[in-house]
């Protein structure tokens, strides 16, 4: 990978998660006023608000969110593809789009987990984000916690779903090829 390719992917990827934010937010309905939810509005606003006007959310989902994700993936695609001089299928980018949206958001929701799980060690009060960390996976979290709860203050929910996911992901590279390249 070249220095140019480097950066593209880097920087792509970075909005991507900020997109993603943006679309969990939503689905959680977490505080918008919390600082670091304005920081994720503020930086996808300026997208998202006019893509909304043309594509509709759909009950809580929001789509426009969703679109813009993939256009990222896709506009990024496109650039590696141009810098490293090759040709690109249409099918196969749409397909590594959403594979890569959905990869890219079990990153981000691993990425949380884990460090809500070493923050919540250091804590002493109300963080603002670890509050809209907690928004975020709780919801995920809550499911578990119901089966296995809680032992001598110890959560093992994290733990667990840290197993699901690397089973997925596992899983997933078995039998989409590509998987694991994102």
């Amino acid at each position: 990978m070249n220095a140019m390719s480097f950066l593209v992917s880097t920087l792509f990827d970075l909005y991507l998660m900020v997109v993603i934010l943006r679309f969990w937010l939503q689905l959680v309905k977490a505080d918008f006023y919390n600082p670091f939810s304005q920081f994720v509005v503020k930086a996808t606003q300026p997208i998202v608000a006019p893509m909304r006007r043309v594509i509709p959310s759909i009950g809580s989902i929001d789509t426009a969110s969703l679109v813009l994700a993939l256009i990222v993936v896709i506009v990024k695609m496109l650039l590696l593809t141009f810098i490293a001089g090759a040709g690109i299928d249409i099918a196969t980018l749409l397909l590594f789009s959403v594979v890569s949206v959905l990869k890219n958001a079990g990153v981000l929701l691993f990425w949380m987990l884990l460090i809500r799980a070493v923050l919540s060690w250091f804590n002493q009060g109300n963080n603002p984000i670890i509050m809209i960390m907690s928004q975020l996976t709780d919801p995920i979290l809550a499911p578990i916690r119901k089966i296995i709860p809680a032992i001598g203050g110890l959560d093992l929910s994290v733990l667990v779903l840290f197993i699901a996911m690397n089973f997925i992901n596992i899983l997933f590279s078995q039998y989409i090829p590509f998987w694991a390249m994102i």
